[in-house]
């Protein structure tokens, strides 16, 4: 039996179109969000700043998840927060709220219960409160102490029904928030890697020299006057395609490479009958166990080398650091 033909007509779609037009429609939103912003945002900043305690972003539906996002960034740029439900508040989680809190309320009505309902507890505690809403005279705007604006003037969803310009204004509006307080309390680069030690950011501004270099009987060294091959020895031996040379007071004195040694071979040097300080690179790069791991990555690769000595401010050496050490440390 053959099959009946398909007589339906498949509509073209402008997909490109309509992205531009949700794109357009939202950054119209946050425009307008950064005209309209008042001394109210000063506010609010200067409130959470004041916080003996913590600052904890609720929010229902839509606004829920934009409030657990607002919370982690606020927690991770210097403003400890965390976010919590309002519904399961009203069943228990409230005893996560204390009265030095503050609590910033999101909705975009204005007038979800739940929302309402926990800023009045809240309050009750002696808790700031820090509305967002899309009315001004919502009742989260009247019981807040401070009120952010994140009206809109269309939804970017053609039917205006789906939140999307008015729940990425949230977000853009949490994330200044986030921002004026991380300048305001000096919050550095080094801050933000202690709050993310697992992630490469951290790695890169946290691990230093002295984390990951071999020292001790793991640094091959040997002095001016040791022969070639036994310096080669030395070299093989701890498994870092070098070793540096050391005078009797463990000040450095150059390094040797397998790269010397290649060279070596190419010039015919009597490799039997020399010694390894005279072949050895003298005035050599160094760095110092207090340095940042990120940092010397970038000496290596600006000097195109993979193998570095580690020296005290008296020029004794402390140890070795190769770039396979900053590899595996997740530097690179």
């Amino acid at each position: 039996m053959s099959e009946a033909p398909n007589n339906t007509i498949q509509k073209s779609h402008d997909f490109i179109g309509l992205a531009h037009a949700v794109i357009s429609a939202e950054v119209e939103a946050i425009q307008a969000l950064s005209e309209r912003l008042d001394d109210e945002f000063s506010k609010a900043c200067e409130v959470i700043l004041a916080c003996k305690g913590r600052v904890i972003v609720s929010g229902m539906g839509k606004s829920g998840h934009i409030s657990n996002k607002i919370a982690a960034t606020l927690a991770s740029t210097g403003t400890p927060a965390f976010f919590v439900h309002p519904g399961e508040a009203l069943h228990g989680d409230l005893g996560m709220i204390t009265g030095e809190d503050v609590v910033i309320a999101i909705s975009n009505s204005g007038n979800t219960d739940e929302v309402i309902t926990l800023a009045g507890l809240v309050k009750r505690l002696g808790a700031k409160v820090i509305g967002m809403s899309g009315d001004q005279q919502s009742a989260l705007a009247k019981i807040s102490d401070h009120h952010l604006n994140i009206s809109v003037e269309k939804e970017a969803c053609p039917m205006g029904l789906a939140p999307t310009s008015s729940t990425t204004v949230t977000l853009v509006l949490g994330d200044a928030l986030a921002v004026a307080l991380l300048e305001a309390r000096g919050f550095t680069a080094e801050d933000f890697a202690r709050s993310h030690p697992g992630g490469r950011l951290g790695k890169r501004l946290l691990v230093h020299v002295r984390d990951i270099m071999h020292s001790d009987e793991a640094t091959p060294t040997c002095l001016p006057n040791t022969s070639l091959n036994d310096a080669i020895l030395e070299m093989t031996g701890k498994k870092l395609g070098a070793t540096l040379v050391i005078n009797s007071d463990n000040t450095l004195f150059g390094i040797f490479t397998d790269g010397d040694l290649r060279r070596s071979f190419e010039e015919g040097i009597d490799l039997k009958n020399i010694t390894i300080g005279e072949i050895t690179h003298k005035g050599c790069i160094s760095t110092r166990a207090s340095e940042l791991a990120v940092n010397v990555v970038n000496l290596m690769q600006d000097k195109q080398i993979t193998v570095l000595p580690v020296v005290d401010d008296n020029n004794k050496v402390e140890g070795i650091v190769h770039m396979h050490d900053l590899l595996k440390a997740g530097i690179v």
